[in-house]
């Protein structure tokens, strides 16, 4: 089942239609350990809208929540990571988080850096090299448990992390420099691990890069990717988790504003969002 969240409320999407669910505060209606069951009972007392889901969706992150991100989980990402900050003397650090057993997590966003499908992201006006991140975002309760999955992209300046590491949170964190959507993927199991993520991105109506990635390449499990994020935070209405990326455009490609960026991830759909 997938979860929309509009402005009047929560949709439902199951195999037998949408269902409307109006009034509820998403953060509590979402933060439930239980919540695919929750979903099927939910649906036994409503019947099917006739109507479309709204072409405005919002971003499926609470006001209440948080979105944090990690880094290095895949072999591309490592290789990246190390071409983009070399010449500053940083590649080892990203090799060896490759390896460690703390994998590296960061704090994203706020909800109100975030935008949704459709809507615009940035890319920072003091960077000459800028690149999406496309991610799968793992939906997580106070409890720690999974209960979801969206599509995620972390925007980010590789310019700017090139030139030190430790400007990874200017790099990172701005105003529009996270999408996620357009719904969440409430399983009753885990994803399977040949789910595939797929990017592309369209620049005055040519595709100028594209590629993909099964989720089976990443070397740490989502649960520990959890374990890490919750080992000394509290997260009183559970936390959004984006997992790293696997897909790295070639060192003289960069973002422009305008570019259409698509992120499909096999099961949730296809994030779309322009640059602004």
């Amino acid at each position: 089942m997938k979860l929309y969240k509009i402005n009047q409320g929560i949709v439902i999407e199951s195999e037998n239609g949408f269902y409307s669910l109006e009034d509820e505060d998403w953060d509590t209606f979402i933060n439930d350990d239980a919540l695919f069951q929750k979903l099927k009972e939910r649906i036994k007392t409503l019947s099917p809208s006739q109507a479309d889901l709204p072409q405005y969706i919002l971003a499926p992150i609470g006001s209440k929540q948080e979105l944090w991100a990690c880094g290095v989980t895949y072999l591309r990402s490592k290789i990246g990571r190390q071409e983009e900050s070399k010449d500053a003397g940083g590649g080892d650090f990203y090799a060896r988080v490759y390896e460690a057993e703390r994998p590296e997590v960061f704090f994203k966003a706020n909800p109100h850096r975030i935008v949704g499908h459709s809507q615009k992201v940035r890319i920072r006006k003091d960077s000459a090299w800028d690149v999406p991140e496309p991610e799968l975002t793992l939906v997580v309760s106070s409890s720690g448990k999974i209960i979801g999955y969206t599509i995620g992209n972390d925007m980010s300046s590789r310019s700017i992390e090139g030139e030190n590491p430790l400007y990874l949170p200017q790099a990172k964190t701005y105003d529009a420099c996270a999408a996620i959507g357009p719904c969440i993927y409430v399983t009753e199991e885990p994803l399977n691990r040949s789910t595939t993520i797929s990017l592309q991105i369209n620049r005055e109506q040519k595709t100028v890069f594209e590629g993909n990635i099964a989720i089976s390449q990443m070397k740490r499990t989502p649960e520990e990717l959890v374990s890490f994020v919750y080992r000394e935070c509290s997260f009183p209405y559970g936390c959004l988790i984006m997992t790293g990326t696997g897909i790295v455009p070639e060192q003289d490609f960069t973002l422009k504003s305008r570019d259409e960026i698509k992120i499909s991830i096999d099961g949730i759909g296809t994030l779309v969002n322009e640059v602004g």
